[in-house]
């Protein structure tokens, strides 16, 4: 018998685009290296915190494994908090071609990333599953160019 499968609640209803994210101007301004003082000063930036992430879980060592799951974690929430504040009811697609939404779902598969790593294997998968029903583009984007594999 196979197995039930359930609708991609996901892929229904209306895309939710972040707003701009200011973050992004100073660190483009200011480079990269710049990024833990504008992470100080723009704590909801889900683009800092998945810098911060995808920086951590390039080394492959266990202690920066933890902390790319701390980073990834923090930005998975602030950018959870960003998407019900433009309208988003845990529903609908969250388009990666929408430069701000990016942040999010980088941090979302840093997560699923670093959880992997830590034998969190349903977060891992969860995670996987939640960027693939937000946004399949960034999914196929992340997956091929970002540190790690969650699958």
């Amino acid at each position: 018998m196979a197995p039930e499968t359930h609708p991609n609640l996901m892929a229904t209803g209306p895309q939710t685009k972040l707003p701009e994210d200011p973050a992004l101007a100073l660190l483009t301004e200011r480079g990269v290296d710049a990024v833990l003082e504008v992470v100080k000063d723009h704590p909801t930036s889900s683009l800092c915190w998945a810098l911060l992430a995808e920086a951590s879980l390039r080394t492959g060592e266990l202690e920066d494994d933890i902390a790319g799951y701390a980073y990834a974690r923090t930005g998975y929430h602030r950018g959870l908090d960003a998407l019900r504040r433009s309208g988003w009811k845990g529903a609908g697609p969250v388009p990666w071609s929408h430069v701000p939404n990016q942040g999010f779902l980088r941090c979302l598969w840093a997560l699923s990333v670093a959880a992997g790593r830590i034998q969190e294997t349903e977060e891992a998968e969860r995670c996987a599953q939640f960027l693939r029903d937000s946004s399949e583009e960034a999914y196929l984007e992340l997956s091929k160019g970002q540190p790690g594999d969650a699958d």
